[in-house]
């Protein structure tokens, strides 16, 4: 599988996000992409799924050393201590030894962008998490966590879709080194009706996913995309053997709309 590369870190393009994912759903859709080839798992704290992510991992036979898994930790544990111990809870859930990336799942609205990445060191010094990183981080709130930190930061996961257009954040996190990972990557479905995605994908015999996954790709970015469906999670991996041309990005591209943003709340930043 295609790879990228970011501050020692390798991240599988294709991974299986699992928000929204519980129970045995959860198992049966990890343990089900690992047996496709999927090496890449992304999970967090706030989903209350990591026991079962962790049980998946188990079933589905993989060696734990050939699985890239991500947690993130939730906005309201990030002070030092707090984040510590977090970090340390996932492992437990996990029944894992470390983490392949630890992220700060939503910026603080307390807390500094300095202070918490300064905490975020000390959770992968102390062994817990391989590789650190951020998640819904603006292009401020990026600049001030690398202005402060002595680790660097390998991703920032943020939404990302065709409705979206992420085209600032994207340049400014790659200008870091920083690798983009892309959380809706199919804007939860939407854009799959779309008569431009219709007939990309009628033109290359692919499913409309699959081509706003390679349209993802293409863009530099990682994509982690849901399903609990074991023949739409083998689609999804599925996205090597044709490229898109440059008309057809720019036909994707020209889908962005104003006030798309799916992923909002009351602790959000203020977003660029």
């Amino acid at each position: 599988m295609q790879t990228v590369k970011a501050h020692g870190a390798i991240l599988p393009v294709i991974g299986l996000g699992t928000w929204q994912l519980s129970g045995e759903t959860a198992t049966t859709a990890v343990a089900s992409a690992l047996e496709a080839g999927y090496r890449h798992i992304d999970t967090a704290i706030g989903y209350g799924n990591e026991a079962e992510v962790g049980e998946g991992l188990r079933r589905s036979g993989i060696a734990r050393d050939d699985v890239f898994i991500t947690s993130k930790i939730p906005p309201e544990q990030l002070g030092a201590d707090d984040m510590m111990r977090a970090a340390e809870a996932s492992l437990r859930r996990l029944r894992i030894d470390q983490l392949d990336l630890i992220l700060i799942h939503w910026p603080s609205r307390t807390l500094s962008s300095a202070e918490t990445i300064r905490s975020l060191n000390r959770v992968k010094q102390r062994g817990l998490a391989r590789h650190i990183g951020v998640s819904n981080y603006t292009i401020r709130l990026l600049d001030e966590a690398w202005a402060a930190t002595e680790e660097p930061i390998v991703v920032n996961q943020c939404e990302h879709h065709p409705y979206l257009d992420q085209s600032k954040l994207r340049a400014a996190t790659l200008a870091h080194g920083t690798a983009f990972v892309a959380y809706c990557p199919l804007g939860r479905g939407d854009v799959l009706d779309e008569p431009v995605i219709q007939d990309i994908a009628g033109r290359f015999g692919r499913t409309p996913a699959q081509v706003v996954l390679r349209w993802q790709i293409q863009k530099g970015c990682v994509a982690i995309p849901k399903s609990a469906h074991a023949a739409r999670i083998r689609q999804n991996l599925d996205i090597e053997g044709f490229e898109l041309p440059e008309a057809d990005i720019a036909a994707i591209d020209a889908l962005k709309t104003e006030g798309s943003r799916m992923c909002d709340s009351a602790f959000s930043p203020d977003w660029d």
